[in-house]
């Protein structure tokens, strides 16, 4: 049976991201859909130039935020990284997503996932706060 303290614990906003939240699941969803897009926008951008260079871009868009997070942000930390890390990953996937669009699909469709990492962008900044001053727990805090 989960006492007062540790009940409090989980769901204080200092220690637990808004990813883990309610209220982290638009924003989840929308983060989750720009990365399907920048992973296979990306392998289509790159597998006419080369089919190895597509499959490492993938690799590692996939790879690196499923090893690296900060703590307290997902369920699970493999490697805990500094929220500014985290952030820069989910940057990564976004402009991973927008310019493989414009180099791969139609300008239509382009328009169409620029719009969704904007959103996806806005959609974020409450995490990206909560990131950014995340508690020290990977510097030995």
């Amino acid at each position: 049976m989960l006492g007062y303290g540790t009940l409090s614990a989980m769901l204080d906003p200092v220690t637990v991201s808004p990813n883990l939240t309610d209220r982290g699941r638009v924003p989840s969803i929308l983060r989750f859909s720009t990365e399907l897009i920048a992973w296979i926008a990306t392998l289509w951008a790159l597998a006419d130039h080369s089919v190895v260079l597509a499959g490492v871009a993938v690799v590692l868009l996939i790879g690196l935020p499923t090893l690296f997070s900060t703590p307290g942000d997902k369920k699970q930390t493999l490697i805990p990284v500094p929220g500014i890390v985290t952030i820069g990953l989910v940057v990564l996937q976004l402009a991973a997503a927008v310019i493989s669009s414009w180099l791969a699909w139609q300008p239509w469709l382009a328009i169409v996932v620029t719009a969704l990492a904007l959103v996806t962008t806005l959609a974020e900044l409450p995490r990206w706060r909560w990131l950014l001053n995340a508690p020290g727990r990977t510097h030995g805090g």
